[in-house]
């Protein structure tokens, strides 16, 4: 059984397709161990406790500095015996000391086709509003493994969807969500749990 920590900073949408998959066993052989945010009005909280699954927040601001929250919540990862930690809209920056700990355990999802509209800067509303910017005709979605770079880690699954005239950033965004995002992070979970993923060369092989 594959124990999992979704990391969120907001809403939870990604966290509830994560749930919902679970429930429904789209994905198999994963539980949601934890769910940690930084953030305690964030939305995802009150998510995981109607699911009864186990929620923390763990917030920079308690600590008096950045080495101490890390500390703490490698620790309650640590505690909780965690196999594989899901990065769900979990916007602090990850420590080396974690990337190292967990290798190839840690994935997160970014709404862009990588390495389009990604790196630095590039988070939530902004890569949308970016990419309309430039005229693209195809957004998507990328679940990867995370490594000491912004969103330059093993590529697991990628999703296309299409651009439609008269889209805003707002439009898009959750025609991203719904289209992509939320199907292939779930399959990525599933596709772990069940071992069928392998890094080769940091590129992910998938194993039938």
């Amino acid at each position: 059984m594959l124990k999992i920590a979704v990391l969120v900073s907001g809403g939870g949408t990604n966290l509830q397709a994560i749930i919902d998959a679970v429930e429904q066993r789209t994905i198999t052989n994963t539980k949601i161990e934890v769910v940690i945010s930084n953030n305690k009005n964030a939305y995802a909280l009150e998510r995981a406790k109607k699911h009864n699954i186990d929620s923390k927040c763990i917030s920079p601001k308690d600590f008096e500095t950045r080495e101490e929250f890390h500390d703490a919540l490698l620790k309650t990862l640590e505690d909780h015996q965690i196999d594989l930690i899901v990065l769900a809209g979990y916007l602090v920056v990850i420590s080396e000391k974690m990337i190292q700990r967990y290798e190839d355990k840690i994935i997160n999802i970014h709404p862009s086709l990588i390495p389009a509209f990604c790196g630095t800067g590039y988070y939530g509303l902004k890569v949308h509003e970016a990419a309309l910017e430039r005229g693209v005709k195809v957004a998507g979605a990328t679940v990867h493994f995370v490594d000491e770079g912004t969103d330059t880690g093993p590529i697991i699954l990628q999703k296309p969807v299409q651009v439609e005239e008269g889209d805003t950033p707002k439009i898009l965004q959750q025609r991203v969500m719904e289209q992509a995002e939320w199907i292939i992070l779930p399959q990525a979970i599933d596709l772990i749990a069940n071992k069928k993923i392998q890094v080769v060369n940091k590129k992910v092989k998938i194993l039938i």
